[in-house]
């Protein structure tokens, strides 16, 4: 069965690097050589890129397919006309910045289209449609709970804020015990966002579970990939986040979700008493700011 969370439009390679934390072990070493090697697969047939992989060539036919290609040779002429127009959006580590670029120079240039391949990868990976249905159940719901630990307490805390200038009653809260009494009055027609990157700490499983049992919607934001608060949310949002270095990746996460909630927000304002709301709280702020 294909993987099937991204955008089939995407350039393959972005794809792949989307979709890699859903493949087996054998199908991420297909694409790792792939991604690795983009330029010169042209010059390989699936035989003999089963053959340097050590895997079996169905293996290598079975992986096209699950990318939406009819076999090796349609994947290998999408990567091809890809790279000529120069959609691939290769990692920021394999981009050439110049021979004589210092170090200064290559960080900032190799973080830039960091930046710009998790924003995409991100884009791909939540469909209009997901964002949409989100987008519906934010505006009409009767409150919003926020919650997110750590790192992620950042972005729902300043979530919770944008929710208020919009005109919905929200509740934010970073400790997720504390959550568990403030959750205590959710009823259908509540919405609880629940941010966290990996989405494995039980506590906020916990959390989803009770306010689901009240009748309540969860939506989760997390990277991408599976994780126990992903698996059991009414709704979830993915973000992209892979690079080769550990002190860039935590970085990418927070660049890809912060697009993501900006995203979120300008659709959420666009609505004409959304809108209405957020000139007069601006406002009103301004004015408070000039007394």
């Amino acid at each position: 069965m294909p993987w099937g969370e991204a955008d089939r439009t995407l350039s393959p390679l972005v794809r792949i690097r989307a979709e890699r934390e859903q493949m087996s072990a054998i199908e991420r070493r297909i694409g790792d050589f792939i991604l690795e090697n983009a330029a010169l697969l042209r010059d390989y047939s699936s035989q003999q890129l089963a053959a340097a992989l050590e895997v079996s060539q169905s293996s290598v036919v079975k992986f096209s397919q699950k990318l939406g290609f009819k076999g090796y040779p349609d994947l290998k002429f999408s990567i091809g006309e890809a790279l000529a127009r120069g959609t691939a959006a290769q990692p920021a580590a394999s981009m050439d910045v110049g021979a004589h670029a210092d170090d200064y120079a290559r960080l900032h240039e190799e973080l830039r289209q960091a930046r710009l391949s998790t924003e995409e990868e991100t884009r791909h990976l939540n469909p209009r449609e997901r964002i949409e249905a989100i987008v519906e159940l934010v505006d009409s719901a009767n409150r919003v709970y926020v919650c997110g630990t750590g790192d992620d307490g950042i972005f729902a805390r300043e979530c919770a804020m944008r929710l208020s200038l919009l005109g919905l009653p929200v509740t934010s809260q970073a400790d997720p015990i504390l959550m568990l009494t403030a959750i205590s009055p959710a009823q259908k027609g509540d919405v609880l966002l629940m941010f966290s990157e990996f989405g494995k700490l039980p506590v906020l499983s916990q959390v989803s579970r009770q306010f689901q049992d009240a009748g309540g919607k969860v939506v989760a934001f997390t990277r991408h990939g599976s994780n126990p608060l992903r698996a059991h949310a009414d709704a979830a949002l993915g973000v992209s986040a892979r690079h080769p270095s550990p002190l860039i990746e935590p970085l990418l996460y927070r660049a890809g979700l912060d697009y993501l909630l900006d995203f979120l927000f300008v659709l959420l304002a666009q609505r004409d008493e959304r809108q209405r709301l957020l000139a007069t709280n601006l406002e009103r702020i301004r004015n408070l700011l000039e007394t």
